[in-house]
């Protein structure tokens, strides 16, 4: 049985199959939906995709293993590295400016110098320091072979969990205004760094790579709250 033809809505010329052979238009469009448009302008935005809950699974139960896969070149299912890095780095932003904001207004707690710079500020900040943070496992792990780009990426990844954890961790205000996070960011840091660092470096000797990983994460943690309070008191 011969193949109906249509006729196409944007040339108006008759064809089959799923397209126009004449201009490319998709034969019978979907309607527009409000959650279809919300998606576009999200999508514009973020470059959001179905890869991203794929990557961030990844991340939770194979950090290390997921970027040298990436960097292998098994790269289908995933976010793209910057991509993944921005949105979490912006839903954490603006995450732990409303928890401030929060504790202000109802607590009658939170900091108020915090809260604008974590609104302002720190989104521009993480993204200016990142070269250094690369630069430093670029440089404890050169025997390893792995090029600037290729830890850059792997970093990317790192701290895109690494934001996320840190937004619930600040979530724990709630039950205790007053908590110093730091003294609970840093512990998990470590050993979230070190597992993703001895999987990723997998051919290194393991004591070797956990003591280094603990160097580096230990390097860009002071570096990142050293140059916090210093912009914390400049600017707010």
């Amino acid at each position: 049985m011969p193949e109906q033809k249509q006729i196409c809505r944007s040339c108006g010329k008759k064809g089959s199959g799923k397209y126009c052979n004449s201009c490319g238009q998709a034969f019978g469009g979907k309607r527009l939906t409000v959650s279809g448009i919300w998606h576009e302008i999200f999508h514009f935005f973020t470059h959001l995709d179905k890869g991203f809950p794929f990557t961030f699974r990844q991340l939770i139960l194979e950090p290390g293993k997921m970027q040298r896969e990436y960097v292998e070149g098994f790269r289908q299912n995933h976010q793209k590295p910057f991509s993944m890095y921005f949105i979490c780095l912006s839903i954490t932003a603006l995450s732990i400016y409303w928890i401030n904001y929060t504790l202000m207004h109802y607590f009658n707690a939170g900091d108020t110098h915090e809260g604008t710079f974590f609104d302002k500020y720190w989104v521009i900040l993480q993204i200016s320091l990142f070269p250094v943070f690369a630069s430093i496992p670029y440089l404890i792990f050169r025997r390893f072979k792995y090029n600037f780009a290729e830890i850059s990426v792997m970093m990317m990844y790192f701290f895109s969990f690494i934001f996320i954890l840190l937004m619930f961790i600040h979530l724990l205000k709630f039950l205790r205004p007053e908590l110093q996070t730091r003294y609970i960011e840093l512990p998990l840091f470590y050993v979230y760094a070190t597992i993703t660092y001895v999987n990723f470096f997998n051919t290194g000797k393991k004591l070797f790579v956990i003591l280094s990983s603990i160097f580096s994460i230990t390097l860009c943690f002071i570096l990142a709250t050293w140059v916090q309070d210093l912009l914390i008191k400049l600017f707010t």
